[in-house]
């Protein structure tokens, strides 16, 4: 829930809107991993993601794609950073190809 000083009403037009953002992203990445456990089926990994580190822990916990919601309402170029973070992380850890990180989470 958020609130408009101002007009002292609710900014959100359902009022209390969802959880979402950095705040699901424990919940949803312990998702990710424990879907890509149990099967073998392609997940997109969605909640909290704001940069490449946060889509890289969900690569690494099975994801095969994710994708950036809240993160665009602050930075519209979001998504291109996080892109060019994630290639950064390949580049600087000799990776060729980020399917190689695909559930590669160690335990």
């Amino acid at each position: 829930m958020a609130i408009d000083l101002q007009k002292r009403r609710p900014i959100l037009a359902n009022i209390t809107g969802g959880l979402s953002g950095p705040a699901i992203k424990p919940v949803a990445l312990r998702m990710v991993w424990q879907v890509s456990q149990a099967m073998a089926v392609p997940i997109i990994g969605i909640g909290g993601i704001m940069s490449a580190t946060d889509a890289l822990e969900f690569i690494l916990a099975g994801a095969t794609a994710v994708q950036v919601g809240t993160a665009n309402f602050l930075d519209p170029s979001a998504a291109q950073t996080i892109a060019a973070g994630i290639e950064d992380y390949l580049a600087k850890n000799g990776i060729a190809d980020v399917k190689e990180l695909i559930g590669a989470l160690k335990i």
